[in-house]
């Protein structure tokens, strides 16, 4: 297991709260006002040019002010020991599921260290989940109806989409399932009729959500679900159009909009970046291809990357040809040497680079898992930790050298 001493967990708990919360202010704005646009701390080209903005979205505002209820947030510590953020993924995270199963097989592996050590829990996520769900529905009180909403089995995630309704205790369900009726509630087909849905985890994206507001060839949505939405009778979780702040472009802006929205310095920094779409920022880019991690601003599990040192010439080459083709959809960050954790490969124990994905829950209060999940680049010196890339997972332990025993 990686482990981590409490009193660092707590920054890093703490700066987590605050990141996410500037985030969904910023989805409201997004979505209302504008005011971060309109007063410069953003460009409005950034919104223009967003693949993630929904102009359906525009006036919808969610229970508590919460678009990004599930938050991802991907974190590496660079040689000086300095943890940063590298990116957040706020439109449907993965990998929970992973950091559950780490646990229970540690625990089966190392019973007698848990009963000694003091190690924070995670086995309490799915509660929490939940806990977080209930929270935002239209309807108070144990009346409210929770789903899981998943595009089907043949999703690379579907085992976690099962898991998590397995755990939560409730109904895990596909577009078929569901349908929109002429008082716009969501209801969800079953053997003794129609049942009233308040509550959708969804795991599918903006696009497919809604055939009648995106994509009509959708098969994996329900027709109406965004009608439903608008008028509040029932949640999405995440809030459709949260993509938009899910944007490694817009990730550039963060710490200036937490000192925008919370009159805060950020306790989290940024890695350095640079902004393709500003002329002199491109053109250092385009000089040290050689030397820089170049992503797009709305590829995820590792594709639409470059990373410079590794990559041969052509590479490079054609890397550079599409920054200058669409340079708004390009930053660059400097290689970070990540740490490295102790890890069995084989028969022996090599060093290999970590990140670490806490999962932060926001609702009517908001939740950090303690730890959240270790990812792991198997391949020795490789950078590249996604599971989709051949990354590998650990348990992480929050350890309290003072406390009781979690």
């Amino acid at each position: 297991p990686r482990i981590l001493p409490l009193p660092e967990w707590r920054r890093i708990e703490e700066g987590l709260r605050q990141r996410v919360l500037a985030l969904n202010m910023f989805i409201d704005d997004v979505y209302h006002e504008q005011r971060a646009f309109k007063d410069g701390i953003v460009p409005h080209e950034i919104l223009a040019t967003s693949k993630n903005f929904r102009p359906e979205c525009m006036g919808v505002s969610p229970a508590h002010g919460v678009w990004a209820h599930i938050c991802g947030s991907d974190l590496v510590r660079d040689r000086d020991g300095t943890v940063y953020v590298l990116e957040d993924n706020l439109r449907v995270p993965s990998g929970v599921s992973y950091m559950l199963e780490n646990r229970q097989v540690t625990k089966r592996s190392f019973p007698e260290l848990f009963r000694r050590a003091r190690i924070l829990p995670v086995d309490d996520y799915p509660l929490q989940l939940h806990a977080m769900l209930a929270s935002v529905s239209p309807r108070a009180g144990d009346r409210s109806q929770i789903v899981v909403l998943t595009p089907g089995i043949y999703n690379s995630a579907y085992y976690e989409h099962s898991y998590l309704a397995q755990r939560m205790g409730v109904e895990l369900v596909t577009g078929a399932d569901l349908f929109v009726d002429d008082d716009d509630r969501v209801q969800m087909r079953t053997i003794s009729g129609p049942r009233r849905v308040d509550v959708i985890y969804r795991r599918v994206d903006d696009l497919f959500l809604d055939p009648e507001a995106f994509r009509p060839d959708s098969m994996l949505g329900v027709p109406g679900l965004m009608r439903a939405w608008r008028a509040g009778t029932v949640a999405l979780v995440n809030a459709p159009g949260a993509g938009v702040a899910d944007d490694k472009v817009v990730y550039t802006y963060v710490p200036a909009l937490i000192r925008y929205y919370l009159d805060a310095e950020p306790i989290l920094p940024n890695v350095p970046s640079y902004r393709c779409a500003f002329p002199q920022e491109r053109e250092h880019v385009l000089a040290n291809m050689d030397k820089l991690v170049v992503k797009a601003a709305n590829e995820s599990g590792g594709y639409g990357l470059l990373i410079g040192p590794h990559a041969t010439q052509a590479e490079r080459a054609a890397f550079a040809d599409a920054v200058r083709a669409d340079p708004r959809n390009y930053m660059a960050q400097p290689m970070l040497t990540l740490s490295t954790v102790p890890t069995v490969v084989g028969h022996r124990v090599a060093p290999r680079h970590v990140d670490l994905r806490p999962f932060i829950l926001s609702g009517e209060r908001t939740d950090v898992t303690a730890g959240g999940l270790t990812r792991v680049a198997l391949v020795e010196g490789s950078t590249v930790v996604n599971s989709s890339q051949g990354g590998g997972s650990k348990d992480t332990w929050v350890v309290d050298l003072n406390g009781r025993s979690a």
